[in-house]
């Protein structure tokens, strides 16, 4: 990732926080609607619900505004097993390879050959292609490193546990520290070498392998792993907040 992802991650972390924004100054009811009476349970519908926490993996069915794969997010979890290396392994594949990605990094390869960013990768078919190429394996190597292998190794736990305590301020710090500070497997709180070490292994991989040679330097992997940590910064603070803007959203429907 270089210059046009840069910018494109800016956009796309801009309209988050609007949203995000807006949701947390939305104050709760005084007081809780009465409770419904109980209806028979409607055996041939299913469940709607996409926060539901999937018992059996551990993770989540939810997605980012109903799109983005958020399955490694969890709400009011409290206690739960920690995930097994195939299970992270697992997630992290059924991220990686969602079918939102092909448009995701198809707007990126757009972006960047728009800008001529990277221009070793030259223009045309040729160009594009290599350009969403590009894409693809940068966030496909970070998603492994970050969330399955490293955590696998460290044995360290890379789900996001959901705060939704405290003020618009408390929480935006809360998710903020988690790059810096995860969960072990055992339950205790540790540095976050996988989200931190994990980046810097993925832009180097990135920059000294399948880039353009004349990217290929100190100070540009330092700015893609600089850019990696950013990203994943502002996601995990929509992450936070994203329970809140799909009740906002759900109000209106």
């Amino acid at each position: 990732m270089k210059t046009f992802v840069t910018r494109s991650l800016l956009c796309f972390a801009l309209a988050n926080l609007l949203l995000l924004t807006s949701a947390a100054q939305q104050t709760p009811p005084p007081n809780p609607p009465a409770p419904q009476p109980s209806q028979p349970a409607d055996k041939n519908k299913k469940a709607e619900d996409p926060k539901t926490l999937d018992k059996n993996q551990g993770t989540s069915n939810d997605r980012l505004f109903y799109a983005l794969p958020n399955f490694l997010t969890l709400e009011n979890a409290g206690q739960v097993p920690p995930l097994t290396t195939g299970q992270k392994f697992k997630v992290v594949t059924r991220g990686s390879f969602d079918y939102i990605q092909i448009p995701w990094y198809g707007f990126l390869a757009g972006v960047g050959q728009a800008e001529n960013s990277e221009p070793g990768f030259g223009q045309g078919a040729q160009g594009y292609g290599k350009r969403f190429g590009a894409s693809f394996a940068d966030g496909t190597i970070e998603n492994y490193l970050t969330g399955a292998i490293l955590p696998s190794v460290l044995r360290q736990d890379p789900r996001f546990f959901q705060s939704s305590q405290g003020g618009f301020w408390r929480r935006t710090g809360y998710a903020i520290s988690r790059i810096f500070v995860t969960r072990t497997d055992s339950g205790h709180e540790q540095f976050n070498y996988s989200e931190v070490v994990g980046s810097a292994a993925s832009a180097a991989i990135s920059t000294y392998s399948y880039h353009p040679s004349g990217d290929r330097t100190l100070s540009n992997t330092a700015s893609v792993w600089g850019t990696q940590v950013g990203y994943d910064t502002i996601t995990i603070v929509v992450k936070e907040f994203w329970p809140d803007i799909r009740r906002k959203l759900s109000k209106k429907k």
